[in-house]
């Protein structure tokens, strides 16, 4: 069994390769669904998030608010 990696930035088309890929009947893993099951409301891993981060980069219904979140971890230089 070959296993294949799509790596690249924003906009290089890793979606569509990976489209293209399940229409043809091959198994992909969307990382960046993952990544965003992993931080949906309820799970331990958006708790940790708010601790660390404060309670700013949480909505009114508890979600993540991705805009702020990264507003406060580009900005600092750590």
């Amino acid at each position: 069994m070959k296993l294949i990696g799509l790596t690249g930035g924003i906009g290089t088309g890793k979606s569509t390769a990976g489209s293209f890929l399940a229409q043809r009947g091959l198994p992909v893993i969307d990382t960046d669904v993952l990544a965003r099951e992993v931080v949906e409301r309820g799970q331990p891993a958006l708790a940790e998030i708010a601790s660390a981060f404060g309670p700013e980069v949480l909505d009114d219904q508890g979600q993540l608010r991705r805009d702020a979140l990264a507003e406060i971890v580009f900005a600092s230089p750590e």
